[in-house]
């Protein structure tokens, strides 16, 4: 399988592209920063984003991108930027009809690195080291978007079981509800089809003159 890894953000936006093998291993395909002026207006940072996404999509052609969920930070115009940029990205898997899922910072350091409290140095480690890399991926957005891409392979088999499991759960309760309704009809049908017995009178008791 292959996956588009993507750490969204206007002045960088990281991509990466890695390959998942048997098992667990993974390759690097392609990685890079796309970088925006921050003196440009807000729509054509966006469009610079967006037409180089499209570029990889189209080059690269993963089968499922993965970005990161934005959280609230401190600067509350560093993280609309942020979820700016990964509305582009997603748009543009979507019309290509690429499944998209949104990974939390946490689950990326855990899935590299095994510990959700990871810093940056230790994620982009792990990250060199799993993907077999000559040197370390700069600047730190490159290395967070194949970790996103890595979190992605091994995570998705895992919810794939999952949401299988949740199906078929969905499926016996449904074929459940369908036989107690089927019973609760059928007793329904047979006590509507036996007729009411009347009660006899008592010989000897009638209205007396």
């Amino acid at each position: 399988m292959r996956v588009l890894g993507v750490d969204p953000g206007l002045t960088r936006c990281g991509l990466g592209v890695v390959d998942g093998g048997t098992g667990r291993t993974v390759s690097c395909v392609a990685v890079d920063v796309v970088r925006t002026p921050v003196d440009d207006t807000l729509e054509r940072r966006l469009l610079a984003v967006s037409d180089a996404v499209e570029r990889w999509l189209d080059t690269y052609r993963p089968e499922a991108v993965a970005i990161e969920r934005v959280f609230s930070q401190h600067n509350v115009r560093t993280a609309m930027g942020t979820a700016q940029a990964g509305g582009v990205v997603a748009l543009a898997a979507a019309r290509r009809g690429l499944p998209v899922v949104f990974h939390t910072p946490s689950e990326v350091k855990a899935a590299v690195t095994g510990s959700g409290r990871a810093d940056k140095a230790q994620v982009t480690g792990m990250v060199t080291r799993l993907l077999g890399l000559a040197s370390a991926p700069r600047p730190a957005d490159a290395a967070d978007a194949l970790a996103l891409a890595i979190c992605h392979l091994w995570r998705q088999p895992m919810r794939d079981r999952l949401a299988e499991a949740e199906a078929r759960a969905a499926e016996l309760v449904r074929a459940h509800q369908a036989r107690l309704a089927a019973a609760a009809k059928a007793a329904n049908t047979v006590s509507a089809a036996v007729p009411r017995r009347t009660k006899a009178r008592t010989p000897g008791k009638g209205v007396r003159g």
